[in-house]
């Protein structure tokens, strides 16, 4: 048997949207030694790191969507990721992001998290699926109410307690 998908493209004025690849891990391997990671399952060492790389890929595979990962368009740089995810533990599908540290503070995780959103409505049938918010990740929290997010209640992913954040369906599908 044969297995092949593909990883669509997204393209905003700031980002490109793309499938994830080995170029990335290093990058990735730096930001989960951080304790900027712990927000989404860090901190992990380089096999944690390359066992990520590799879940997006089959998440993709499996799903017919997942995360993409971002390359600022100006410097052509691996700023973050963001896109859906949906695995064992999940209630439903959740739209997810994060940059490095460098990239935060530049509007590109809005960017990316709108373009994210707005395409898995289009294309992939998934439209006003919430958001898993740490606690402590103010930024995020942030993040999903400029995106037109609301507080919808208190969750649990991965045996960690969280807030369950809804944002608003994607009009004219």
């Amino acid at each position: 048997m044969t297995t092949s998908f593909t990883i669509p493209s997204v393209e905003t004025e700031r980002l490109i949207l793309r499938a994830p690849h080995a170029d990335d891990l290093p990058r990735m391997t730096a930001f989960f030694a951080t304790p900027r990671s712990h927000m989404v399952g860090g901190p992990k060492d380089a096999l944690g790191s390359w066992d990520s790389l590799v879940k997006r890929l089959g998440h993709w595979a499996l799903n017919g969507y997942g995360l993409w990962h971002l390359t600022e368009k100006a410097s052509g740089a691996f700023v973050g990721w963001a896109g859906m995810i949906c695995a064992p533990g999940w209630d439903e599908p959740e739209l997810g992001w994060t940059v490095m540290e460098e990239a935060e503070g530049k509007g590109l995780a809005h960017e990316a998290a709108l373009a994210a959103r707005t395409y898995a409505a289009r294309h992939q049938g998934l439209n006003g699926v919430m958001s898993y918010i740490a606690h402590a990740n103010d930024r995020s929290r942030a993040l999903a109410e400029r995106l037109g997010a609301t507080y919808e209640r208190e969750g649990e992913l991965l045996g960690k307690s969280c807030q369950v954040w809804r944002p608003p369906v994607v009009g004219d599908i």
